[in-house]
């Protein structure tokens, strides 16, 4: 007797109860949320008037310069409360689209597998990046669960290494593609064999639902027993060990563990079912894994940055192209219909491009639920879906533990801002349609030599100005409310110093474009609010919290309800922190953290204006990714000392003039400063990298006398 199709609509007892909990605590939340603005709120009107009458009798006496800088002082903790606010909006944002998420099942999914699903290249660029950290991302990227992914690492070290340690280098990223096809072949190739065995079988007998369910599950079962003896044999040398093997092995495992018991429990009833459960089976192994190197020809962009890196492949996709010898160099040209024959490197055409920064690691399920979304009707507009990375948790280290803390709520942000149509692309891994960026797409000329531009690099934060781009063109920018990525943070103070001052160089000079586009009136409500504030905020905090801690102006407006409208905001921010795996009294680590960054954040917002004024690119900071600890710059480690001496100074100045808020205030912070240099550099570290750059520059400026081993000619 034939087995019916299990009803795939069907939701366990269990399920329920966990979206019920679930409910009950986005339910919960968003209710805090509420509460936290409409404390600030109260807070904000009353200190608003308390401030008012302040202003209006600096007024009336005519004390001029006072009143310019109580203005300033008002205008400056106006941005730090609109901050606030932002934070506590996109918080309640996210809960309620969390609340209203219904992930595909996985039925659902099947759909990629019974047709043709849309091409897929997942570009990850690399500049000198250790072995292991590629391969993992290599990795997590071929074992997505999506059919006939190609990934290219795009390898962007210098194609004639200087120094034996390059050179070495190169050859492991050229050698791990060729490592990684080798590693997946063998399974591949058991499940295509049991893919053509089924084919015969159901060609020559009557399809038998019972046999075709129990030979399945032993397929699915091997296919667990594989990752999980994968996942056992893996050397655990970090924390980016653990993710892995837990999100892309473990995880993978467990998903063809239940598969496997839905099928012996009858799942399939028809050969058109079976057919599909055997090509997810070579979709998992099914990846092709090559790289490319735009930097060995002349004619590509040698531009030093991840967005003409990607770039210059992203313009060659759909082509063919064979290499030819100019003048000494090695051009790629592409070749025409008749001499197809003579391609040497041919780029499959692809709908979809996925690009992942090469220490990041993907859930196997990534690719999957992002083209499902992106293939909806409602999403047709749609140029860019990603889930904006979470850190890498488990780290033992503490900067690389509390920055980490930062990433994680910033993803609460990113996802907030999607729900007032303010989402911004975040480089480290996102699914682009193709036809969007070649809507945005702009030719130049660099070296003589054309090359088009689909992610805009005229600053260092190239995400970010692509999605102006992409929204002023009509497009819209999408955040999958779960975490299905992951990405290193910087373990040291030194590589997190260039990641931060990256993060903050940029957002000034796109600011004008943004505030064109939003001049058409075509935003959505609280749009324009949503985007100011990610343009502007680093610039515009920093300078307010060293201005309030420079100007001893706190005496002077003296008001209780002033720190009650940050009450809130710290608030939740502790129990966001809490909720993501943290420890409540982090949020003050975080405090912290961000006073050794004024200095850092303030860099990045002067190489904006430097770059504004000489119209000159700033040259992009790549965040090193090696074992090891990076020196800090000894320029920045000046600064956040001479922050702390001026702190603690201004405080002794405030409390001897009987400024006891402001002393307060100085000292408060100094403390924290204290803290973040002890606990996040640390004195030996300090002492170590301001001694190696005396030596560099001491050693730089000397001119060495080389004595030539013998007469030169001349002197003969």
């Amino acid at each position: 007797m034939e087995q019916s199709e299990p009803n795939r609509n069907v939701v366990t007892d269990g399920q329920v109860a966990v979206g019920r909990t679930l409910a009950r605590a986005t339910d919960r939340e968003q209710l805090i949320t509420l509460g936290g603005i409409a404390f600030t709120v109260l807070a904000v009107v009353m200190a608003g008037k308390e401030l008012t009458s302040v202003w209006v009798a600096t007024f009336s006496v005519g004390d001029w310069w006072s009143l310019t800088g109580l203005s300033l002082f008002i205008i400056l903790v106006a941005f730090l409360i609109y901050g606030g606010l932002v934070y506590q909006f996109t918080r309640l944002g996210y809960y309620r689209r969390l609340a209203a998420h219904v992930p595909a099942s996985i039925y659902e999914l099947d759909a990629l597998h019974e047709g043709s699903a849309p091409a897929l290249a997942i570009l990850v660029p690399s500049y000198c990046e250790e072995e292991s950290v590629i391969e993992k991302t290599l990795l997590s990227a071929a074992l997505q669960d999506y059919p006939g992914c190609r990934i290219v690492l795009l390898i962007d070290n210098p194609p004639n290494p200087s120094s034996a340690e390059d050179s070495v280098a190169l050859e492991a990223a050229r050698r791990l593609p060729d490592h990684i096809n080798q590693f997946l072949r063998e399974p591949l190739e058991q499940f295509r064999g049991a893919f053509q065995t089924f084919e015969r079988r159901v060609g020559e007998h009557p399809f038998d639902a019972h046999m075709e369910n129990a030979l399945l599950s032993d397929l699915f079962d091997k296919a667990a027993t594989w990752f999980e003896l994968e996942a056992c044999s893996r050397t655990l040398a970090d924390h980016s060990d653990a993710l892995f093997i837990d999100k892309v092995l473990a995880g993978q495992a467990a998903a063809l563990r239940n598969r496997a018991t839905a099928l012996r429990s009858g799942e399939i009833s028809e050969p058109e079912s079976a057919r599909m459960l055997y090509r997810r089976l070579i979709a998992l192994f099914d990846a092709q894994v090559t790289s490319f190197e735009r930097k060995r020809y002349v004619n590509l962009s040698h531009e030093p940055n991840k967005a003409m890196n990607l770039n210059s492949y992203i313009g060659l996709i759909g082509g063919q192209f064979r290499e030819e010898q100019r003048a000494g160099e090695l051009v790629l040209e592409p070749v025409g219909e008749d001499d197809r024959a003579q391609a040497w490197l041919t780029v499959p055409d692809c709908q979809y491009v996925l690009t992942l920064d090469a220490d990041s690691i993907l859930a196997p399920d990534y690719a999957s639920r992002l083209i499902h979304l992106m293939e909806s009707p409602e999403h047709r507009r749609t140029a860019v879906v990603q889930t904006p990375y979470s850190a890498i948790p488990g780290s033992t280290r503490a900067l690389e533990r509390i920055a980490g803390a930062t990433t994680d709520i910033q993803y609460i942000i990113h996802q907030g801002f999607t729900v007032y149509g303010a989402t911004f692309w975040v480089g480290a891994n996102a699914l682009l349609r193709r036809c969007a960026l070649e809507d945005i797409a702009v030719c130049e000329v660099e070296r003589g030599h054309p090359v088009t531009r689909y992610i805009q690099d005229r600053t260092v934060i190239e995400d970010t100005e692509s999605s102006v781009d992409l929204v002023d063109r009509g497009w819209q920018l999408h955040n999958y409310p779960e975490r299905l990525a992951y990405s290193a943070t910087p373990p040291d103070f030194g590589s997190l110093l260039i990641q931060r001052r990256r993060w903050a160089n940029g957002g000034l000079i796109i600011l004008p474009k943004l505030l064109r586009y939003l001049a058409r009136g075509v935003a959505r409500r609280g749009e324009g609010w949503m985007r100011i504030h990610y343009l502007v905020s680093i610039a515009a905090v920093n300078v307010a919290l060293l201005s309030i801690l420079a100007f001893p102006l706190t005496d002077a407006v003296l008001t209780l309800w002033l720190p009650f409208t940050a009450a809130a905001y710290f608030a939740l921010y502790a129990r966001d922190l809490a909720l993501v795996g943290y420890r409540v009294s982090d949020v003050l680590r975080v405090y912290a953290l961000n006073l050794l960054l004024i200095p850092v954040n303030l860099g990045g917002v002067l190489k904006s204006l430097q770059q504004a004024w000489t119209r000159k690119k700033i040259p992009f900071g790549r965040t090193p990714k090696v074992t090891g600890r990076t020196a800090t710059a000894p320029l920045y480690l000046v600064a956040v000392y001479v922050l702390l001496i001026s702190w603690i100074i201004g405080a002794g100045f405030s409390f001897a003039d009987e400024r006891y808020a402001h002393a307060a205030f100085a000292s408060f912070n100094a403390v924290f400063l204290l803290y973040a240099i002890l606990a996040f550099v640390g004195l030996r570290e300090t002492r170590e990298d301001l001694i190696a750059a005396w030596r560099t520059r001491f050693q730089a400026r000397r001119l060495p006398v080389v004595l030539p081993t013998k007469p030169s000619p001349a002197e003969d």
